[in-house]
């Protein structure tokens, strides 16, 4: 710090001579008012002597009583959310080594996000640095990939519901204190066997091989950026149910289909919106007790039926958020089948999103406008592509009747071309890859709301044969 109004460290304030470091700061800063600088530096030396209030718990609180007693005595009234109160329980523990788990889950959480900070590590912490806990995680110094970004809430859930089996946090603190939910008792065995098993479950979640292994299978069902990646209570179960898989020993191709196929399905039901910890604990428990084939098969049956790929799905790609979830399982579905970007020869629509290609209008959103339409209409996820730039500057404001007949025209002609498509042939083509309807090439903006309807219809159909294929 630079500023000399500061002071940089205050126990020379505590620890020093208070004349001299008045002095000190007047001469530094000469127009200051030096009583006000007197008095201010009076009530620094003074914080040692002010009390602190404490409180003692009893250790069979739940969590929500806990809340409500830190919510009054707070000021600000922020809730700890309980991951924090597992957090807080985990780390107070030498006896079990919670201590050690409590650095390993933060560590975690922090190489995750920035590798260079096992430097940090390494430097501020060595001790840790020799367990074992400290070499599981230390792969992450070289780590960049940035798709599944978990804090220590992720981590926790995702360690606790794999291993115990239960999806309420809540139930975590208690067993770490060891309750015995049967007999309503705490034991010393239960809360032994609660931090070994949490332990474990910490483990598998840091492993590499473990880690890189989902991700992998989450990038080959298409999602190959976290933006594609809306929700975070979605990757976590996925995440969940490939640590439960692998740990059941069902066999590794199979886990692969499961986990896609209910990473996807979770994002279009909205599985765990609302209130996922319920909804995790009951999934856990049904996958722990049967087939993960016989229960995705009755989920599917329940709530994929025809009428939702028919009906209820166009009707959800009927928006002008480009942040649905529907329309990134459309994305991901143009990815996983490697189709082209719009009017592109051999850029991937995979490339354009990696590499933050933009999304644009197929019915150019100015010449909408001119034609009367709101935003809420000319910018429907139904009129969106990735497209590459200079295709969509030579697009301009043209209705598609205009932009397709000069596309269509220079076909033969290099050196006005502002596609590499070649033929009609490759653009019905491209266009299929797209759910985009063949009768565009002649619509104006009075076809406009025909268009849409007909290319929701086509994403929908092209996101269940996507869906099937996982």
């Amino acid at each position: 710090m630079k500023d000399k109004t500061w002071l940089h460290d205050i126990s020379e304030v505590v620890n020093g001579s208070v004349l001299k470091i008045i002095k000190n700061y007047l001469k530094l800063n000469p127009d200051a008012d030096e009583d006000k600088v007197e008095q201010t530096i009076i009530k620094l030396i003074d914080i040692p002597k002010k009390p602190i209030g404490l409180i003692e718990l009893v250790s069979d609180l739940d969590i929500e009583t806990v809340t409500e007693i830190f919510i009054r005595i707070n000021s600000k009234g922020v809730v700890l959310s309980q991951a924090d109160f597992a957090m807080s329980k985990i780390s107070s523990n030498t006896e079990y080594g919670g201590n050690e788990l409590r650095k390993m889950i933060d560590y975690f959480c922090h190489l995750v996000i920035s590798p260079e900070f096992h430097k940090h590590i390494e430097d501020n912490d060595k001790e840790f640095t020799k367990t074992d806990l400290y070499q599981k995680i230390k792969w992450l110094r070289s780590e960049k990939d940035d798709l599944y970004d978990p804090d220590y809430n992720d981590l926790i859930r995702v360690a606790f519901t794999s291993q115990f089996n239960r999806g309420k946090l809540s139930d975590l603190v208690s067993l770490l204190s060891g309750r015995n939910f049967e007999k309503r008792t705490f034991e010393t065995e239960i809360a032994e066997q609660s931090f070994k098993k949490l332990r474990t479950g910490i483990i598998n979640f840091s492993n590499e091989t473990n880690f890189k292994r989902f991700l992998m299978i989450i990038r080959s069902a298409g999602f190959i950026d976290s933006k594609l990646i809306r929700s975070q209570n979605v990757i976590n179960f996925a995440y969940i149910l490939y640590l439960k898989l692998k740990e059941l020993g069902v066999n590794a191709v199979e886990i692969e289909k499961f986990v896609k196929r209910w990473f996807v399905y979770s994002i279009l039901t909205k599985r765990y919106s609302g209130s996922p910890e319920s909804t995790f604990d009951f999934d856990i428990k049904q996958i722990s007790h049967k087939t993960m084939d016989e229960y995705l098969k009755e989920k599917e049956e329940a709530e994929l039926s025809d009428a939702f790929w028919n009906a209820s799905l166009p009707r959800s790609l009927d928006t002008s958020v480009a942040s649905s979830p529907y329309f990134h399982i459309y994305l991901a579905s143009q990815v996983k089948a490697n189709d082209k970007g719009f009017l592109s020869k051999d850029v991937l629509v995979g490339d354009l999103i990696s590499l933050r290609g933009d999304i644009h209008h197929l019915f150019p959103k100015d010449y909408l406008k001119k034609n009367g339409y709101e935003q809420n209409k000319y910018n429907q996820i139904a009129n969106y592509v990735y497209m590459q730039q200079e295709i969509n500057i030579k697009v301009g404001n043209k209705s598609p009747s205009e932009y397709f007949s000069l596309l269509i025209e220079n076909f033969e002609k290099s050196d006005e071309r502002f596609s590499g498509i070649n033929n009609q042939q490759e653009l019905l083509e491209n266009f299929r890859m797209h759910c985009i309807p063949e009768t565009v090439i002649g619509n104006q903006a009075s076809d406009y709301e025909e268009f849409l309807n007909e290319r929701r219809k086509l994403m929908a159909h092209k996101i269940k044969e996507y869906y099937f294929s996982l």
